[in-house]
């Protein structure tokens, strides 16, 4: 985790501070950065250890999982261990602490649950959820939890192979959700994008969304993306720095 040193000019944050402080409905994006400062490494990142010289996009596809299911399966039992080991940071925990003190709906394009974990509610899985699972074949839900360790997919109770709960390549987003979020970046008057590269659509289009409806976009990444330019702040560092920050900025002008 960067120090203190990395945080954004004190105007800038008390100007965003300011902002939730004049907003009605909140809404926070976030992405893989978020969970990376957790230790969760993300899609861009190379793979180590077992995983070495795989390609992370050929193992999460329809047709890798067809393939090769005991592979694409043990890849994201791997992945499942290393985000039930990882705990939430404090970004995670200011975000869930924002939701207390003003009307927020959290999106994110994170599958980890670190936030629920943290404390936030209403949050919008874009990218649905590694920890549970569905049919691969028809789609419905796995009703009980799967063991980790196994070296192939289980079983569903319809005779298809289960598969995890999640958007892989290829995929549409789940309908609702993305409707949801939708809706949620037209109403909102203030949207925080955090730790996204905001490269990855759907997503991506949310913040353009807030814009275009008047609301005040704020990111916060340690680099700038091509959201950078358009949005109305942008406050260079981690989330796990800044987002506390702002908490504190917010509840002292109340």
């Amino acid at each position: 985790m960067p120090d203190s040193a990395a945080l954004p000019d004190e105007k800038l944050l008390s100007r965003a501070a300011s902002y939730i402080k004049g907003c009605k409905r909140l809404v926070v994006l976030t992405g893989a950065g978020v969970s990376k400062e957790s230790g969760i490494p993300t899609f861009r990142d190379k793979l180590t250890g077992l995983w070495e010289g795989y390609d992370p996009g050929q193992l999460a596809t329809p047709e890798g999982f067809l393939k090769n299911p005991p592979l694409v399966w043990k890849w994201y039992d791997w992945r499942r261990q290393m985000v039930s080991a990882a705990e939430p940071n404090d970004g995670h925990r200011a975000i869930a602490q924002l939701q207390k003190l003003v009307p927020t709906t959290v999106v994110t394009q994170n599958v980890d649950r670190l936030h629920q974990r943290a404390g936030s509610e209403n949050v919008l899985e874009l990218h649905g959820n590694i920890l549970t699972f569905r049919c691969f074949e028809r789609g419905h839900q796995a009703l009980d939890g799967v063991a980790s360790g196994l070296d192939e997919p289980p079983i569903c109770q319809c005779g298809s192979l289960l598969r995890p709960n999640v958007v892989w390549f290829g995929e549409a987003l789940p309908q609702s959700v993305l409707a949801d979020a939708n809706k949620a970046a037209k109403l909102c008057d203030l949207m925080f994008v955090v730790g996204t590269s905001a490269l990855v659509q759907p997503a991506a289009s949310l913040p353009h969304i807030a814009l275009d409806r008047g609301a005040i976009v704020v990111e916060v990444n340690p680099n700038e993306t091509p959201l950078s330019e358009d949005a109305t702040l942008f406050l260079s560092g981690a989330s796990g720095l800044v987002m506390p920050q702002l908490v504190r900025l917010f509840e002292a002008l109340n």
